[in-house]
């Protein structure tokens, strides 16, 4: 089998992607792991099929939740497993099918993508796209999380968008750089289904013309360290907001080793709703064999 692939990143956080619209195409998990492998296969920290809605299982659940969701998001972490979202892959999805003539996305309107984690809402900005990742929700308490060449376990504070995050914040960037991410940090209680674990260190100062400012790492359940992680800044500038307590901003910038991605918390119908926004790249495309 020979599927025509393209090469996508957001902030660096990279991906392969395939179209499939008629879901006729069923990969296995390690078929989708060496896809992402960067020594054997096109590398990437995921993979995304882009695929109909009506045309596998859970898509039904995205038309259910919304109509107009035609296309579905079918990603996979860089080791082969279905992840419910990716703020960074939904960004390059969609530039993908606008660029492939599959959707049109025009000044002021919103694209609507069906994934695992729910339906979400895409819209061009300045800065390349922006997507509402829906309402976010404290979850999964306050674990401790142990990181190698940090010298004591520190407590986290579990946040959830649609994906499980567990956010630590760390006393100094040379703390921040010293962390080795190779390595799965580890949650005590251990997360039921995993999570991604963010690192964050507040800027000096924190908010700047009322934005605030932090820096972030991230170990990504299921790839490993990467660049970025979209979801994890969203994650990482909500769990800043609420420690800093009343009067914090809303908007914020997040620093991440491939870039700089924008959140900003915004109130919805059904609760407080946080939006991501940032570039949306295509790199290269070409033909794998499988």
């Amino acid at each position: 089998m020979t599927i025509h692939f393209t090469k996508g990143h957001g902030t660096g956080n990279d991906f392969v992607l395939f179209a499939d619209p008629d879901g006729q195409i069923d990969l296995s998990t390690a078929q989708l792991a060496a896809i992402a492998d960067r020594h054997f296969g096109v590398g990437g920290d995921g993979v995304i099929r882009a695929v109909r809605s009506r045309s596998l299982p859970e898509g039904a659940a995205a038309l259910a939740e919304d109509d107009s969701a035609e296309w579905f998001m079918d990603y996979h972490n860089a080791d082969g497993s279905p992840s419910e979202m990716c703020g960074n892959g939904i960004r390059v999805f969609a530039r993908y099918l606008v660029d492939n003539g599959l959707a049109e996305l025009g000044p002021g309107e919103t694209m609507v993508i069906g994934t695992r984690g729910g339906v979400r809402d895409v819209q061009g900005n300045r800065s390349g796209y922006q997507v509402d990742l829906g309402r976010w929700l404290l979850d999964g308490g306050e674990p401790l999380v142990r990181a190698k060449n940090l010298q004591v376990a520190r407590p986290g504070l579990g946040i959830n968008l649609g994906n499980p995050h567990v956010v630590v914040a760390l006393a100094s960037e040379e703390e921040l750089d010293s962390a080795d991410l190779s390595f799965i940090p580890v949650l005590e209680p251990e997360a039921p289904e995993g999570a991604n674990v963010e690192f964050v260190v507040p800027m000096d100062p924190l908010v700047i013309d009322g934005v605030g400012h932090i820096r972030m790492r991230v170990h990504e359940r299921g790839s490993g360290e990467t660049l970025s992680c979209g979801t994890g800044a969203a994650a990482a500038a909500l769990a800043t907001r609420y420690w800093a307590g009343a009067g914090a901003p809303n908007q914020w910038r997040v620093e991440v080793p491939g870039g700089t991605l924008g959140v900003r918390m915004f109130a919805a119908e059904d609760g407080e709703h946080v939006a991501l926004s940032g570039p949306a790249e295509l790199v290269f495309e070409g033909d794998l064999s499988l």
